[in-house]
């Protein structure tokens, strides 16, 4: 396990160091190919709790395609989506577990984050870039959108797909939160991608604006504060 010295070494010196990206946008909308596309390079640490359930789920031999499990399959199945929370957020999204996960350390040395997920709970992303502000930490967001029918011939050409129905509430559900999301973190630091068929000059714009922000001084009074400090305690050495 890496030290917690280990991400303050790294988090002085990263480029993205106090600035947190929300990703949002529902199932089929392409959230990981646009960010694949607009934020390589940049050295955030991707938080996706998707990428450790499908790693628990092959483990234990449950089927990818969600549309087609039996009761008890997805109550096996929404255990291990508990697990890779755990893992992956810690206490952070769920509070009952007591141990560290992946976004723990990465908060513990101030790193660059990307945190990927649906958008789908307006009030769980709320109190998650609450909490990173209390760090010290900028915090924007990337908006995945697509129409409900681009979602839908998506997840269906997708290996992990949800059924029809749960596609429909969780589209609507995100496109409901995203005057909520606009408002909370203010139009400078909100993007939105409409990916129905975006091309590359669609994502060159995104990009160059994703890195104006990221390479833009942090402005949070606890960053400043925080990185004055470490950068004092090193001369002391």
């Amino acid at each position: 396990m890496i030290g917690f010295q280990s991400f303050v070494q790294e988090g002085v010196f990263d480029p993205s160091i106090f600035k947190a990206i929300f990703l949002a946008g529902g199932p089929g909308s392409g959230k990981s190919y646009v960010a694949g596309k607009t934020t390589g390079g940049l050295g955030l640490k991707l938080i996706n709790s998707d990428d450790t359930l499908e790693k628990l789920l092959k483990k234990h031999n449950v089927p990818l395609d969600f549309s087609t499990l039996s009761p008890e399959i997805t109550a096996k199945k929404d255990l291990l989506r508990t697990r890779a929370k755990e893992l992956t957020f810690g206490q952070l999204k769920v509070k009952a577990f007591k141990g560290r996960g992946a976004l723990d350390y990465y908060i513990a040395g101030r790193l660059g984050l990307l945190i990927d997920g649906t958008g789908r709970e307006f009030d769980d992303i709320h109190r998650q870039a609450s909490y990173l502000r209390k760090m010290g930490y900028d915090t924007y967001m990337i908006y995945v959108n697509t129409s409900e029918q681009v979602a839908l011939e998506r997840n269906a050409a997708r290996p992990r797909k949800l059924k029809p129905e749960m596609v429909k509430q969780m589209w609507l559900a995100v496109q409901q939160n995203i005057g909520k999301f606009q408002s909370y973190f203010r139009p400078s630091n909100f993007i939105v991608v409409d990916n129905n068929n975006a091309g590359e000059d669609v994502f060159k714009k995104v990009s160059k604006r994703i890195r104006g922000l990221v390479k833009k001084k942090v402005t949070n009074p606890i960053a400043i504060q925080w990185i004055a400090m470490q950068m004092q305690s090193r001369r002391r050495k």
